[in-house]
């Protein structure tokens, strides 16, 4: 589901006119340097460092592939493995901090094909698929375990560092909300319970906070969301960054820049969040990544590419980002993955 405002970023609407492609090391984005591709080619996303910062797991559709599967690959670049069936539609993956085992989202027991897509007759949405539930597996996709099991959609899950709570995001109570389980999916607890969607939610790195993105709609809105999410679809126009604690106690606001605010990632400080925004063209498809403090401060922007930046992630020693990007595309919708050394 966060892969879709990649989408968003190219199904957009009037934009300014576009800058110049910048090169590495450009001095509109000194927090980056050594600014390195490591996919070449389709459409790559939500590329996600393990705990020792080697491997990088990411979703990915190229060559004659019908929808995303889940892959393994060196952190420095090198060749894709697939970990995830090929069946089916994949989304949000993640590696255990111990390493023995992988977690993502698949609708694959659904059918071998993926579910159709979205109708934007009422104008552009996103697929929430029931047919989504999550599983474990060996790195190399091998003793695939079901950990989710209920006939709405469960997705966009992530772990805490010491491999103890999942947190993920949930259809199954008729609104979508954040959830936390245990890594066999047992000892659920609902996090979120406002009405609207809470989802792509992170844990700080000493996993007391979680970070995550909100839409929060009333009146007219709630009645439009209510009536999308019958369909199993929303509208990701409008979402704001929030932070509570990991019991889901003390949730509070961070960003009020309106537009789409999407994909947070904590600093490993564990002081500043940075995520994916085009609250400066928020009709249009100009995502770029941006740093703010917890409390909503000190927002500063990080990358100045005139089309989409997104799905950030530090490396867990804080001396790397890993994002998704438009930048240096071969083709129109072309999306890959770069790493860049981050200049504190």
């Amino acid at each position: 589901m966060k892969r879709a405002l990649a989408a968003l970023a190219l199904a957009g609407c009037c934009c300014p006119d576009p800058q110049p492609a910048l090169k590495a090391d450009s001095p509109s984005e000194p927090r980056l340097a050594n600014l390195r591709q490591i996919t070449f080619g389709g459409e790559n996303a939500e590329a996600y460092f393990s705990a020792d910062d080697r491997t990088v797991i990411l979703q990915s559709t190229h060559g004659d592939m019908k929808a995303d599967q889940i892959f393994l690959m060196p952190a420095a670049g090198g060749d894709m493995r697939l970990v995830s069936t090929g069946k089916g539609k994949t989304t949000c993956a993640w590696i255990f901090p111990d390493g023995t085992r992988i977690l993502y989202a698949s609708t694959h027991l659904s059918g071998d094909e993926p579910p159709p897509k979205p109708d934007f007759s009422k104008g552009y949405v996103w697929a929430v698929h029931d047919e989504y539930d999550i599983f474990t597996a060996k790195p190399d996709g091998s003793d695939l375990r079901r950990i989710t099991d209920n006939p709405r959609y469960d997705a966009e899950a992530t772990m805490n560092r010491d491999g103890s709570r999942i947190v993920f995001t949930s259809n199954r109570d008729g609104d979508l909300d954040i959830y936390t389980m245990r890594p066999d999916g047992t000892d659920v607890k609902r996090l979120t319970t406002e009405p609207g969607y809470d989802g792509g939610a992170v844990f700080s790195p000493d996993g007391k906070k979680i970070a995550y993105r909100s839409f929060h709609p009333e009146g007219a809105a709630l009645e439009d969301f209510r009536a999308l999410l019958s369909e199993a679809k929303v509208r990701p126009s409008s979402m704001e960054l929030w932070v509570m604690n990991a019991d889901g106690s003390d949730r509070r606001q961070v960003t009020r820049l309106g537009g789409a605010n999407f994909g947070p990632y904590w600093h490993p400080d564990g002081r500043r969040i940075i995520f994916a925004s085009n609250h400066l063209d928020p009709k249009g498809r100009n995502f770029d990544l941006f740093l703010v403090a917890e409390d909503g401060t000190g927002i500063e922007r990080v990358t100045a590419y005139e089309s989409f930046d997104g799905f950030p992630m530090f490396s867990h020693d804080g001396k790397r980002l890993i994002f998704a990007s438009n930048r240096n595309g071969k083709a129109h919708g072309e999306t890959n993955v770069f790493v860049a050394d981050w200049i504190e």
